[in-house]
């Protein structure tokens, strides 16, 4: 098998791993699936089944993303196709073989790739993300403002046309699996301003 596919291949069971449905299965005995945000990751096992356990889920996640770069690279493939075994597991792991190919949104493991491809500019976004999370406690919007800015700072500190255009596939990808979330995240701020309005009217 050529290596290229082989990197494909292995990219996707990695992906494919659904850990939280394990950890979830394991301590509770429920599939993290129908509780909570129904996502399949770290964060809504966090708030459903416990910290260490979330904790656990994201590392894991995040590994799937640097092994499937890792390989590929040890592989001696082009670039290419590295590329093609990182965007294997994000598929992976948001429609699992093993999990009936129902998983989740693959923020962690997108992290996993990138630490791998260009730390400094994945380190950056996480300290981006980590901002609006801790005062806003928004983990999903936080994420989007994350993943929004990464091509940035791919440019700045990579310098890199090539992993900006794959960043920026990857973020339509994230855009087109998570759209009904979107326009929950929106929804949900439309009416928390409403609310606060109404508010500050029966206030004044």
């Amino acid at each position: 098998m050529p290596p290229g596919i082989l990197s494909i291949i292995i990219g996707y069971l990695l992906g494919s791993i659904p850990t939280a449905y394990i950890v979830s299965r394991i301590r509770k005995g429920i599939d993290i699936r129908n509780i909570g945000s129904r996502n399949m990751g770290g964060a809504n096992v966090m708030r459903e089944i416990g910290a260490r356990e979330g904790v656990l889920v994201g590392l894991i996640d995040i590994a799937k993303g640097v092994g499937a770069i890792l390989i590929a690279q040890a592989l001696n493939i082009s670039e290419l196709w590295v590329f093609g075994a990182g965007f294997a597991a994000l598929v992976g792991h948001n429609f699992p073989v093993f999990a009936r190919f129902r998983g989740g949104r693959g923020s962690a493991t997108i992290i996993g790739i990138f630490l791998v491809l260009a730390p400094g500019a994945m380190l950056i976004t996480l300290v981006v993300v980590a901002i609006p999370f801790f005062t806003t406690r928004k983990f999903g919007a936080a994420l989007l403002i994350g993943l929004g800015l990464l091509p940035l700072f791919l440019w700045l500190l990579e310098g890199s046309l090539a992993l900006v255009r794959y960043a920026l596939v990857i973020d339509v990808f994230m855009l087109i699996r998570n759209l009904s979330g979107i326009k929950q995240i929106v929804a949900k701020g439309i009416i928390e301003d409403m609310i606060h309005d109404r508010q500050r009217k029966k206030i004044k």
